[in-house]
Parts: C-alpha cells; structure tokens; sequence
C-alpha cells in the first residue's frame, strides 16, 4: 500500500470539511495549516443565524443569472477561505498553508479552474499565509506561492481578476 503523500491528505481533509457546505452551487472546503497542525477549517454558507440557500430552497445569484465571480454582495454566504481566516489567530496563520477543494453541486465534479476570489485573496494575504494548494483533482494540485503570485503579480493593478 502506498501512502499518501501530505498535500493530498490536507486536501483529502478540506475535501471531507465542503460536506457541511450550504450553497447548492458549489461546495468549497479550506483548511489551514502550520508546522503539520490543522489550525482552522471553513465552508460556504451563511453568516451564522441567518437561513442558508439550502434552507430556502434557492440560490439568489443563480435565480437572477449574476455570473461566477460578480456582485459578490448578492450572494448569502461567506466563502470557505474567509471562514477559515475568521477561525484562526494572525500568529497561527503566518507562514501557513491553506488548502483548498471545491465542487459542483450539480454534477459532484472538481471545479475547473477553482481559484480564491479577488476578496478572499485579500484576506489571505493580510492573514500572513504563505501558500495556497488548490486540488484539480483526486491526484493534483496546484500550489500558489502568496508573495510571488498573489502579491507582486497583482492582477488588481492590471485591472484583471480570477474569478
């Protein structure tokens, strides 16, 4: 039996953390870790309280055709990465990994392309985390490097965004 090599056992964990997810679009599960520890876990869905999509049986964003990766402020949940920041010390967070899985809901499928959103990018830059591993499928990954991809290549001043 071959073991698992450590990128995909914490993007196999942040895989398991998008089960709790509420967005009947596309699930998203982010772990953050330091030193091997999880420090955090997040998911897609509402602000604490407040009814998730799946609870009201639609997706605002969907309903009025808003395509990926626009009007962010339509949308009733909080993304992955941002709960997960949320969750976490600043000193915890520094220097740390964050691993992210999305899904389709619809077909259960790898997101194609999954990337953090311009916000959630912000954030964790201003968290202090240094890489971001992003799972294309049960195998691969891509791995952002904070400093150099995110930062000095900052596609805000370009006026281009990943969405």
């Amino acid at each position: 039996m071959n073991r698992r090599d450590k990128e995909n056992y914490y993007l196999d964990i942040a895989e398991v953390v998008l089960e709790r997810c509420t967005c009947i679009r596309r699930h998203y599960g982010a772990i953050i870790v330091k030193n091997d520890e999880v420090i955090s876990t997040g998911y897609v869905g509402a602000p604490r309280g407040r009814a998730n999509c799946n609870d009201i049986g639609y997706c605002y964003r969907e309903k009025n055709n808003i395509p990926r990766g626009t009007r962010y402020e339509m949308c009733r949940s909080v993304h992955a990465e941002a709960n997960a920041i949320i969750s976490a010390s600043r000193d915890q967070m520094i220097g740390s990994t964050m691993y992210l899985v999305g899904r389709e809901v619809s077909t259960g499928e790898y997101i194609k392309n999954a990337n953090s959103c311009s916000m959630c990018k912000r954030q964790i830059i201003n968290a202090g985390i240094a890489r971001v591993v992003i799972r294309r499928n049960h195998e691969e990954y891509d791995v952002v490097d904070v400093q150099r991809d995110w930062v000095e290549n900052d596609e805000s001043m370009r006026g281009e965004f990943d969405y």
